[in-house]
């Protein structure tokens, strides 16, 4: 039998994939719109037309509600919905988690997504919220595992979701996820997320996504359960993310907001529309906020940005760039960049994962000479064996033929042989005034290097003055560049 989840092209921890459902394949990541079955913005028969290959909906609606639970059990959920792509049901668990119960049992809501047709459903999970008791965690924990267990005995042809809980507490995520791979679950949400993200914390939000990821398998198919907006795709997609979900769009439409990757604007506050999408593209900004049809009208465009940007991570991710523009888009607010600094904090996890080349490595600030390429670097250039003299220096000079070696300096780097030049990530496109963290970073991967070959006999052609220029000139000619000769 063929691979569920299959994994086409990877960059950092995101992957391009296939995943296998009974209603078709669908190519990760992409995002799931969102369908309430009682009120629809936008039919689910045109959201194929904004990109949308696979949708959710709440089967504890459906199971609620006489005439819609009547005419799944007959025509099935896709009918229901006039949707003839995957679906993905939820159990009621958001439902659980505003009301603090619902009225139904695991064994029975389980059932009936199996009933109905779901192409993956989900257990009735406790979606513990952040900054709980330890105690709470992991009582609820236990009972979301043992949950998932019953469902696992009930399935069938439906593939099975096993959500990851354990509030903000890392270890909690990694041992339900390491516990959950040890049965034959399909997909893996990470789920209680939506208050981290509806308070922008980012930073615990990334905490919770590496601390899961680091007990599930590398190959498991993971489900960011709420996480619709697309300023933080490329960010939740580079730490290891497949599928998204999000009423946002809809949601934000009837609130009168507008979604662009930058954040998030009250059309009532815009006097241009920065976007080029067909509903942009086809009203002026006063049409759009007189129009009869704002609210469609404004899902419209929060959907095309939505699957806009899944794209633009896509392309990303199969051309190698996927770092520089998780920078680019972390940097749109303060939070998403605190989520950012805390993503390279994981560099020495991360960097098991990530291909050893991609493309042209662009600097783009402080944040890129911690990305892990840089410790990988490091690590590698300690082990040349260098005997003899050896000259370190930005630009070729005039004089060197007199040395064994010539290596070359770059910051945030260090010094590297010259033949590397042209290879990644040697081949970086950097600034000309290195700041200082870069420049710091590549004079300690000097010293590391001097300091590991006590054979050679170092000269190092400098421009910057820096405080470890003392430390380095104990062990090796300093010569300021204008005094080389």
């Amino acid at each position: 039998m063929p691979p569920i989840f299959e994994i086409l092209h990877k960059d950092i921890c995101g992957r391009i994939g296939r995943l296998e459902t009974p209603h078709g394949i669908v190519e990760t990541p992409t995002i799931m719109p969102v369908v309430n079955p009682n009120i629809q913005t936008i039919k689910p028969s045109e959201l194929r037309k904004f990109g949308a290959e696979i949708i959710i909906t709440n089967s504890y609606i459906i199971y609620r509600k006489p005439e819609l639970r009547a005419s799944a059990l007959k025509d099935g959920l896709h009918s229901l919905l006039g949707f003839e792509g995957p679906v993905m049901t939820d159990s009621g668990s958001y439902q659980l988690s505003v009301y603090g119960e619902v009225e139904v049992t695991n064994k029975e809501i389980v059932r009936f997504q199996q009933e109905i047709g779901s192409d993956i459903g989900v257990p009735l999970d406790i979606p513990t919220p952040p900054d709980v008791l330890r105690e709470r965690a992991e009582s609820e924990l236990g009972i979301t595992i043992e949950r998932e267990k019953e469902a696992l005995e009930l399935k069938k042809d439906m593939l099975l979701a096993a959500p990851v809980q354990g509030s903000t507490f890392p270890d909690l995520r990694e041992r339900a996820g390491r516990e959950l791979c040890g049965f034959d679950f399909d997909i893996y949400p990470l789920g209680a997320v939506v208050p981290l993200m509806e308070s922008y914390r980012f930073a615990d939000l990334v905490d919770v996504i590496v601390a899961s990821k680091k007990g599930l398998l590398p190959s498991a198919p993971v489900h960011l359960f709420g996480a619709g907006h697309p300023m933080m795709f490329s960010l939740a997609v580079a730490l290891g993310c497949d599928l998204f979900d999000s009423a946002s769009y809809a949601l934000y439409a009837k609130e009168g907001r507008y979604m662009t990757v930058r954040g998030t604007y009250h059309l009532d506050n815009l006097e241009y529309l920065p976007c080029s999408c067909p509903v942009c593209t086809s009203y002026g900004v006063d049409e759009l906020k007189k129009n009869e049809k704002r609210e469609e009208l404004l899902a419209r465009h929060n959907l095309h940005v939505t699957f806009a940007e899944m794209r633009e991570v896509k392309q990303a991710i199969k051309e190698g760039s996927l770092w520089e523009l998780v920078e680019q888009r972390c940097r749109a607010h303060p939070q998403l960049l605190n989520g950012l600094k805390r993503a390279l904090s994981w560099s020495g996890w991360i960097e098991k994962f990530q291909p050893e080349s991609r493309a042209t490595f662009f600097y783009s600030g402080p944040e890129s000479a911690r990305r892990p390429e840089i410790s990988r670097c490091s690590k590698k250039l300690r082990t040349l064996d260098l005997r003899g003299k050896v000259l370190i220096r930005r630009q070729r000079l005039e004089k060197e033929d007199d040395f064994d070696w010539v290596l070359e300096f770059k910051e945030p780097f260090g010094a590297y042989p010259l033949e590397l030049k042209e290879t990644y990530p040697f081949n970086a496109e950097v600034v000309d005034d290195p700041d200082y963290e870069a420049l710091t970073i590549a004079l300690q991967n000097v010293l590391d290097l001097i300091e590991a070959n006590t054979e050679a006999e170092f000269t190092f052609v400098y421009e910057k003055e820096h405080p470890l220029m003392t430390r380095i000139g104990q062990r090796a000619k300093l010569v300021a560049k204008e005094n080389y000769n």
